[in-house]
């Protein structure tokens, strides 16, 4: 049920898309145990100069290679994430050739009712996820 959201400088050819894509997917049904089928990614691609993202303040050199990832889903435990944190940048770096200083990731935080899958109902409140 996680909702991803890739931002990216544009220029990526579609196989690397592809494997960005399931390489992050790969990632998060390992650490966060979610059905396989559980996939919902989105990415938007943009021009070097809409995309400025330092450092703050820790040095990290960023190239234009870089990836800025938002996880949408349910409480997650710090440790899950962590794990989360490291496994995707070790993937990424091996598979795909990013810099672990290229990606950012950031956690939104929703509720089963904040979820409605089609047809206008909240399926985890309904029962049938």
């Amino acid at each position: 049920m996680p909702l991803l959201r890739f931002d990216l400088v544009e220029g990526r050819s579609e196989w690397q898309l592809k494997r960005i894509l399931d390489v992050t997917h790969e990632v998060l049904v390992s650490s966060f145990n979610v059905p396989q089928r559980d996939r919902y990614q989105i990415v938007r691609e943009h021009p070097p100069s809409r995309m400025i993202i330092e450092d703050t303040g820790l040095g990290i050199k960023r190239t234009p290679n870089m990836l800025v990832l938002q996880v949408t889903t349910r409480p997650r435990s710090r440790a899950m994430k962590q794990a989360f944190y490291k496994s995707l940048v070790e993937k990424l770096e091996a598979v795909c050739g990013f810099a672990p200083s290229d990606v950012v990731v950031t956690f939104v935080t929703n509720t089963d009712e904040d979820w409605s899958f089609g047809f206008g109902r909240a399926q985890f409140l309904t029962g049938e996820l």
